[in-house]
């Protein structure tokens, strides 16, 4: 295509909130606290997860690689941002762009199939009691989690591609904080139908299995659970998938309502917070969830609390 060539030369422009420009310096430090906090939380996960024995089973290996997809997945667009929202200066490079857009899809579809891995995770904890560690051995758990990352990076290699050669006929205005799919299906000079049309297609197999998976896998907990007899059981077994719904629930609510009406079909304005709530609230409440919800990880973290502070007095 001729508008192919014009597209790698010069910068984007990230409209972003500029529109808004007495939104700016609020969103600039409300958005850094919370990418601080994301940092922070994840990362105590990931290494709480690794450095206490009583966490090292396959779910906390799985919430171990959650932690570090959302931290990436901030990472990818959020320092952007906050350089956009300090000053006039709103520019990104075409390969800053394709990187932008390349770890967005990439990552997004990874965390779309671990969720679903956690929930077969879930299911086999609760159906399959008695014979869990021996089906959820370090090799499948391994080996679940690389398909995951197979497919996400496959997923973002077929459609990173197809969406930057898009002709836009000299447009480099991003109608958005990032290099965000259908902000640039928006920017083509061309007829978008055919590419919307393998977006949704691809959604459907990346998106759509794992949530139907992650359901099939909670319908049969919820009938494992309701022929438990006592109370406290069923108590005990909901709780267990409590955390992994809650986080299922908002990241599925944002992804399937921007990524199954692509282009000019969504709202501009409204896509704009709803990805900021995906990339920065989500990976910021995750941690919470985990935490505040679960007794093994409060217990992990105060282990090794008391451990750092007897090993303060010791050397004292």
């Amino acid at each position: 295509m001729d508008g192919t060539n014009e597209s790698t030369q010069g910068n984007f422009i990230l409209l972003g909130f500029s529109d808004r420009p007495h939104l700016e310096s609020i969103l600039f430090v409300v958005i850094l606290i919370a990418y601080l906090l994301t940092l922070v939380g994840n990362t105590t996960i990931i290494l709480v997860s690794r450095l206490d024995p009583h966490l090292h089973t396959p779910m906390y290996f799985f919430l171990a690689h959650l932690s570090f997809l959302d931290l990436s997945f901030t990472t990818s667009s959020i320092p952007q941002l906050l350089y956009n929202l300090s000053g006039c200066d709103k520019t990104i490079s075409y390969t800053g762009c394709a990187i932008q857009l390349f770890l967005f899809l990439g990552l997004g579809g990874v965390e779309c199939l671990l969720l679903a891995v956690m929930a077969y995770d879930r299911f086999v904890a609760i159906c399959k009691p008695l014979h869990y560690m021996v089906i959820m051995n370090p090799r499948l758990c391994l080996g679940l989690v690389l398909v995951a990352w197979g497919c996400g990076v496959a997923n973002s290699l077929v459609m990173s591609p197809v969406t930057l050669r898009l002709p836009r006929c000299g447009h480099r205005s991003v109608d958005h904080f990032l290099c965000e799919m259908p902000a640039l299906i928006r920017m083509a000079c061309v007829n978008t139908a055919a590419v919307e049309g393998t977006v949704f297609v691809l959604a459907v197999g990346i998106v759509l299995s794992p949530l139907v998976c992650i359901l099939v896998s909670y319908g049969c907990i919820v009938r494992a659970v309701l022929q438990i007899q006592s109370a406290s059981g069923r108590h005990k077994a909901f709780n267990t998938c409590g955390s992994h719904l809650t986080v299922v629930s908002l990241f599925y609510g944002n992804i399937i309502y921007m990524y199954m009406q692509p282009g000019n079909s969504s709202s501009q304005d409204q896509g704009k917070f709803l990805t900021l709530f995906y990339n920065i609230v989500t990976p910021l409440l995750n941690p919470l969830i985990y935490t505040l919800r679960n007794k093994e990880v409060k217990g992990a973290l105060r282990r090794l609390l008391l451990h750092d502070r007897e090993g303060g007095k010791e050397q004292k």
